[in-house]
């Protein structure tokens, strides 16, 4: 089992920045690709970014593509979202999510571990 715990969540006005960060624990963090999914009110949950066990690969939604930084530090266990010139649009819950075997995912189908979310609001 790994337990995955979402931090640095708020409010942001539109055009600013925000760091969100998962703690991982329970098994390998380095034996995982991690990735991070949102829901919007009304929506589906969708696909954000990911990036493989080693932090040498990533990949984006082209909704956030040169605006946000996925990365991850294997000695804390941590994995963490840079938003970058934050819209509206970009308000939502975000999911820290994990998947045995370290490569890339998109599909939520394909995720193994779950967090509980953080809110994200951006205000216009």
């Amino acid at each position: 089992q790994v337990q995955l715990v979402e931090s640095g969540g708020g409010l942001v006005q539109a055009g600013g920045s925000l760091r969100i960060s998962c703690a991982a624990s329970g098994r390998t963090f380095s034996n995982y690709a991690m990735g991070w999914f949102r829901q919007a009110p009304g929506k589906e949950r969708e696909f954000v970014a990911t990036i493989n066990w080693s932090g040498a690969g990533t990949y984006y939604a082209d909704s956030v593509k040169g605006r946000f930084t996925i990365s991850r530090d294997n000695a804390k266990n941590t994995v963490y979202l840079q938003m970058n010139s934050l819209k509206p649009e970009d308000t939502a819950v975000y999911y820290c999510a994990a998947r045995d075997g370290g490569a890339l995912w998109v599909r939520e189908s394909l995720t193994d571990y779950w967090g509980q979310g953080t809110q994200v609001t951006v205000s216009s």
